[in-house]
């Protein structure tokens, strides 16, 4: 059982760690907030396989938060049960899948007025995409989803506008998977292919930063100071 909302902290006014309390006890997180234009909106941002190395440390995972915090948005990042400071143990998507929900929780608790996006790399865009229907965001951020390697066919699809940014030379990720997934959807997300980028997009990542700004620009909440 997560603890009560009273319990948890309040959203920062400034940039830095935090301690959540989440399904499996304390969540580590890490907030960011735009220095300057900040938006009506707010971004979590889930890391890879906890198994594997993951944590919300990861370069793409820490690349997608700045994209996001450079237009505007605060952003959240944190770490999956298990990992870091974050207590608890690997529950194979679901458990992590309950963290992302308690964060997000937490986030609509304290900025109420706030649009909600999900963004995720590899596993955490699994997660993400698990928890984005039943939490009704606005903007969903795929980034190398791991298409066949997890059940996607029993997820429930989001309604909301959603990108899909897959290099064409993962190594880890089959690509052609993850095309002929977004082909056979109802209603294909905007996908965004990068030629010659491996899974961790090396020597890519400005060019994911740029493929992420551009791909959600239009659907940007208002500015704080707009009437």
């Amino acid at each position: 059982m997560s603890a009560s909302p009273t319990s948890q902290p309040a959203f920062p006014a400034q940039s830095g760690a935090l301690e959540l309390h989440g399904p499996a006890g304390v969540l580590e997180c890490l907030v960011e907030l735009p220095e300057q234009e900040a938006r009506r909106g707010a971004a979590i941002v889930c890391h890879p396989h906890p198994l594997h190395g993951g944590t919300m440390h990861n370069k793409v995972v820490t690349m997608v938060s700045r994209s996001l915090v450079e237009l505007g948005l605060a952003t959240v990042r944190f770490n999956f049960r298990g990992v870091g400071n974050s207590a608890g143990s690997y529950d194979e998507g679901q458990g992590e899948t309950d963290d992302l929900v308690a964060v997000a929780g937490w986030l609509r608790r304290e900025r109420p007025g706030d649009a909600l996006w999900l963004a995720g790399f590899s596993f955490g865009s699994y997660v993400a995409l698990r928890a984005a229907h039943t939490l009704g965001v606005q903007q969903l951020i795929q980034i190398a989803p791991p298409v066949g390697r997890w059940d996607f066919s029993a997820v429930t699809l989001p309604e909301c506008p959603w990108l899909i940014v897959q290099g064409e030379a993962d190594e880890v990720v089959d690509p052609a998977a993850v095309f002929a997934w977004v082909a056979g959807l109802p209603k294909p997300p905007q996908l965004v292919r990068m030629p010659d980028t491996s899974h961790f997009f090396h020597r890519r990542l400005m060019d994911l930063r740029g493929a992420v700004k551009n791909g959600v620009r239009d659907n940007l909440p208002p500015l704080r100071t707009a009437e």
